[in-house]
């Protein structure tokens, strides 16, 4: 599982957006994003940089934690 430090959610419809961009990317079988917490945990086998470039094609910032 990876985590991700994701900054610029601001709202529900944000979380939606980014859990959305993530399940697109090949290899992911599972997303959870939190805005509570800032984080989209993954489960799969996906590139980590495709993760953060999916995350910010949608105008979020995002690194690994």
């Amino acid at each position: 599982m990876l985590k991700l430090k994701v900054e610029g959610m601001t709202c529900n419809h944000c979380v939606m957006a980014v859990k959305k961009a993530l399940m697109k990317v090949p290899g992911v079988e599972k997303a959870e994003v939190s805005l509570e917490k800032g984080e989209a945990l993954v489960e799969g086998q996906a590139d980590p940089q495709a993760l953060i470039q999916a995350v910010e094609a949608e105008g979020y910032r995002a690194q690994l934690a």
